[in-house]
């Protein structure tokens, strides 16, 4: 089996202040206290080879895992949270020579799906908001090796635990090797790591043993309550869109633990539509939007999920309309939300406005409805005319085995 030894054997000078000299006598302090660290451990891994991905080196401030993190590999595959230029979004300084799918895949990868905070240079983001950031640079570059200090060290604990759990998971992808210092043990289930250091007991450990998997990402229950927008204050900052509330829908809210973690609001329409036969029939149809996940469980896998929850409602008339099965019709032009559609065998995508829209039909139809009725003032400007990418999708639910 290959192993890889780690020895740091920090040294500094003994000062000889007179407040130095008083700390050493009111504490009985030595020297080599005060000026000396070491620390020696012979790891069963290899880091350069060998069948892992992620591993942590955790334990309390001061116990070496920077020491640590600055042996492996040489010091190079350090990661340092500078060279964000002041003057341009993230989205334009991650990866710049790269794909925009996957800048925009690794945002929302790490955890950052609140797209106005794509437009803002990182200067100006939050702590947790420069976290995610971060990790979605590190998902875009891919290096072979990284190491990463001071994880989730700065952040919400929240935050730091759905942001770990989404860039371990998201990091396996890229085949790499990845390292995380923390002084936060929250994080080992969601990490779920293939291996630990612990500095604080100086051991080493495993993801499994004789006695099963070590960490295991926790599991989240969620609770959907049915209501008003009374809510949607709390989630509208964070939607791409200023618009107003959907006329005659309610809103579908998810809980964890009490606290709102993710909205949605589904109206109905009519619809026409073909029946066995071929024949046209009009229809009713569920019309959800408005889904918004809070940022601090933006990569918990809490979004999709909950979108086909509450479009599983419709289709088995548990929904808005008891009683009345309906498909349920979704848009959106969140690329990663329309890849993730698109790969789900319960929604078919039935269009694609790729170009935006206008609102000239809308305004001639409202015009000719206002002819009919005599209204002099006329009919306002029309609806629509939303200069971005449109995608449609409709919900058929779990295809049954042929």
């Amino acid at each position: 089996m290959s192993t890889t030894q780690i020895r740091v054997d920090q040294s500094v000078p003994p000062f000889d202040s007179y407040r130095a000299e008083r700390v050493r006598s009111l504490f009985n302090a030595t020297n080599d206290q005060a000026t000396r660290f070491q620390l020696a451990l012979d790891l069963p891994i290899d880091l350069d080879g060998g069948d892992w991905s992620v591993g942590v080196v955790v334990g309390p401030s001061g116990s070496g895992k920077s020491s640590i993190g600055r042996q492996l590999w040489g010091g190079e595959a350090f990661y340092e949270p500078d060279g964000w230029p002041d003057d341009k979004p993230i989205v334009d300084a991650i990866a710049p020579d790269g794909d925009f799918n996957a800048v925009t895949a690794a945002l929302s990868s790490a955890g950052l799906g609140d797209v106005p905070a794509w437009l803002r240079p990182y200067t100006v983001l939050s702590m947790g908001q420069r976290f995610r950031a971060d990790l979605a640079r590190i998902l875009a570059e891919a290096p072979p090796r990284v190491v990463f200090d001071e994880f989730t060290s700065v952040v919400d604990r929240q935050i730091a635990k759905v942001g770990a759990g989404a860039f371990a998971k998201a990091w396996r992808r890229t085949g790499g090797k990845a390292v995380l210092l923390s002084c936060h043990y929250d994080i080992l289930d969601w990490v779920e790591p293939d291996w630990v250091i612990d500095t604080g007991t100086k051991q080493f450990q495993l993801a499994s043993d004789k006695e099963g998997k070590t960490w295991r990402r926790p599991r989240i229950d969620v609770e959907v309550r049915l209501g008003g927008w009374d809510l949607w204050p709390h989630f509208k900052p964070h939607h791409y869109l200023d618009i107003p509330v959907m006329i005659g829908a309610k809103c579908y809210v998810a809980f964890v633990d009490g606290e709102p973690v993710a909205h949605l609001g589904v109206g109905t329409k009519n619809v026409s539509t073909k029946d066995a036969k071929g024949r046209k029939v009009n229809a009713v149809e569920a019309r959800a939007s408005r889904l918004v996940v809070l940022p601090e469980w933006q990569g918990a896998g809490i979004g999709v999920r909950f979108l086909n929850h509450v479009a599983e409602l419709q289709r088995t008339g548990k929904g808005v309309l008891p009683g009345r099965r309906m498909t349920t019709q979704f848009h959106t032009s969140h690329p990663q939300l329309c890849a993730a559609l698109r790969r789900s065998n319960d929604w078919r995508q039935i269009s694609g406005g790729l170009t935006g829209t206008n609102k000239s039909a809308s305004r001639a139809s409202l015009q000719r409805s206002a002819g009919r009725k005599g209204d002099a003032v006329g009919a306002g400007s029309g609806f629509g005319g939303h200069l971005r990418a449109v995608q449609g999708f409709r919900y058929y639910g779990p295809r049954e085995a042929s």
